[in-house]
């Protein structure tokens, strides 16, 4: 089963959490679809949950504030070495500092950017949490995709301040794409989606978590409350669906190993 690297090199993604308005509604929701169970880090955090599979933390959940007029949502997070850097270089490369940087207890160091085509991303400093356990299997986070409206903007934001390496897959006019890749593999990628983004829709990060079975997870996924935003297709990276958890939160499965 794939472990997560002892240290994620800066700029890739390392953590993932859900903003949700029915924390207990989630939690049921995710155990039965993906078999997490989760653990509450107590008043001093505001109750925010870890998501586990076999006892191996995959994942966060927090509150979504009832003052707030976001919907629910789920956030991925790309490492820092100086998470107070990196937001200053997002500032000064066009973004927006959307929370200050602010200790995590003692599990390391959170901020929240927003990038020039309006998605927003979060930064990870890490101490006693390094980020995910395990990814690259089922249950487990396996992919993360910005859908940008503008696509050189984002690619230069990125470089400029996470010092992102890309690879461009395709450069056309039906698919621009370009991946980041660290250690010579790809483990994000940017889409060129202005032209498919509808237009009260912003650019925005999505995650994928495996799955082995993605049409029986599909009904599941209907059965305990959520809902199927896009059929199940094959792509040449395995069978994936599209899913909203019951509150709304949308996220990617993609077909995995089981783990």
């Amino acid at each position: 089963m794939p472990a997560a690297p002892d240290r994620f090199p800066a700029g890739s993604p390392c953590w993932a959490d859900l903003t949700s308005s029915d924390p207990a509604r989630a939690r049921e929701f995710y155990a039965g679809l993906l078999g997490w169970d989760t653990v509450d880090l107590g008043r001093a955090s505001g109750h925010y949950l870890h998501f586990r599979h076999n006892g191996d933390v995959v994942a966060g959940m927090m509150q979504n504030s009832p003052e707030t007029t976001f919907p629910d949502f789920w956030t991925v997070y790309l490492a820092s070495d100086d998470a107070g850097a990196t937001a200053g270089s997002a500032a000064a490369a066009g973004g927006q500092v959307l929370l200050d940087p602010a200790r995590a207890l003692d599990q390391g160091t959170v901020a929240v950017l927003g990038d020039p085509t309006g998605a927003a991303i979060g930064v990870w400093q890490p101490d006693t949490l390094r980020g995910f356990a395990r990814i690259d299997e089922t249950r487990a986070p396996v992919w993360y995709e910005l859908m940008t409206n503008n696509y050189p903007a984002a690619l230069e934001f990125y470089r400029n301040v996470f010092g992102w390496e890309t690879a461009v897959l395709s450069d056309t006019s039906e698919f621009r794409y370009s991946t980041l890749q660290s250690n010579g593999r790809p483990v994000a990628g940017v889409m060129d989606a202005a032209e498919g983004l509808p237009e009260d829709i912003p650019s925005h990060w999505e995650i994928y978590f495996g799955h082995a079975d993605i049409d029986a997870a599909a009904e599941q996924a209907e059965q305990l409350g959520g809902s199927v935003l896009s059929v199940p297709e094959d792509s040449d990276y395995g069978r994936m669906v599209q899913l909203a958890d019951p509150t709304g939160a949308a996220f990617w499965l993609m077909a995995a190993p089981e783990a």
